[in-house]
């Protein structure tokens, strides 16, 4: 059965993307990745302090939003995108009779 997720496409000269169960799980990700991961002395020091105050608050989607505002980088966000299983596959057979391809 199909289930909503979000996305991050992170866009770069490699573009990087993200997938989580829901946004606010997606914004911790790419707070984690992104941000975190990032060694303090290669920020400034006053947007040091303004990431690591946005992180210790858990406002992980003002962190990122600073992040992409202060690094002028792109990310495409798409807080409901469906994820199709393996098993969604099983009923297509039938499925397809129903489709517009297949209206006479």
């Amino acid at each position: 059965m199909s289930e909503l997720i979000a996305i991050a496409i992170v866009r770069g000269e490699l573009p990087e993307v993200y997938m989580a169960e829901d946004q606010d799980t997606l914004n911790w990700v790419l707070a984690l990745k992104m941000i975190a991961s990032t060694p303090g002395d290669q920020l400034s020091e006053g947007f040091r302090d303004t990431l690591r105050a946005a992180l210790r608050e858990e406002r992980w989607g003002d962190a990122v939003y600073e992040w992409m505002i202060h690094n002028d980088l792109e990310i495409d966000v798409y807080s409901s995108e469906t994820l199709y299983h393996a098993s969604d596959v099983e009923m297509g057979a039938h499925e397809l009779q129903f489709t517009p391809l297949f209206q006479d």
